[in-house]
């Protein structure tokens, strides 16, 4: 899958895929190559799903609005 495929994902699809990824790697009976291969798929997912996460919490902060109705950046903890 390209780098085009993997930012067409939504999150939960590839939150789920990378989770799968991390457990064939820990499991550890796959070769060598392939392990390579899916490290290196399982960092794009992750750089993928913290993007995702990073855009939501950015959303969020735009949504907060302040005492006067004003709309103001509130950092993501504090909502």
């Amino acid at each position: 899958m390209s780098a085009a495929e993997i930012a067409a994902l939504p999150f939960e699809s590839a939150l789920k895929e990378l989770e799968q990824t991390v457990k064939r790697l820990e499991i550890g009976d796959i070769p060598l190559e392939e392990a390579i291969d899916a490290y290196t798929r399982g960092t794009q997912l992750k750089q993928h799903c913290q993007k995702k996460l990073e855009d939501a919490r950015l959303q969020v902060e735009k949504l907060v609005k302040g005492e006067n109705g004003a709309m103001v950046a509130v950092p993501f903890e504090e909502t």
